[in-house]
């Protein structure tokens, strides 16, 4: 039995082991997050206002940089469709955002342009620990989290 455990103990570590390699460890650090949009201004100018920040334009690229974070990128796709949530059309990501006070992140994200996606008085939230699902204007879902 403990030669079982043994042998299982180690199919739970990760299949790179950093202290039996010789060579130097690839490093990754976010440095983006790209969002597409058929219209660049109103989503550019919501995620500006929920988060702060600076916003560079081009063409095809409006780049928020926000202290702390990776750049928020909101690039021209003008055949760009809104994932639908829960069901129908696929998000292929979100956003979560961690917030002190659920109430006023709530209150500033509808305010810059957010949709709910859920209900504000969901049994299962509360402002100390819950969560609320939101679209922005180019319809991509995101949370704001208490933490």
């Amino acid at each position: 039995m403990t030669d079982r455990r043994r042998q299982s103990s180690k199919l739970t570590h990760t299949p790179y082991d950093h202290e039996s390699r010789s060579e130097e460890v690839m490093k990754f650090t976010l440095s983006a997050v790209l969002l597409e949009a058929a219209d660049l201004e109103p989503e550019s100018a919501f995620w500006h206002q929920l988060l702060g920040g600076t916003v560079t334009r081009t063409q095809t690229h409006h780049f928020l940089r926000i202290d702390g974070l990776p750049a928020f990128v909101i690039q021209l796709a003008p055949e760009h469709l809104p994932p639908q949530w829960p069901g129908g059309r696929s998000q292929q990501m979100h956003v979560d955002l961690a917030v002190d006070d659920l109430e006023a992140a709530d209150r500033l994200a509808v305010s810059a342009g957010a949709r709910r996606l859920s209900p504000v008085d969901d049994g299962a939230v509360s402002p100390a620990t819950g969560s609320r699902v939101y679209a922005s204007p180019a319809g991509h879902p995101f949370c704001l989290r208490a933490g």
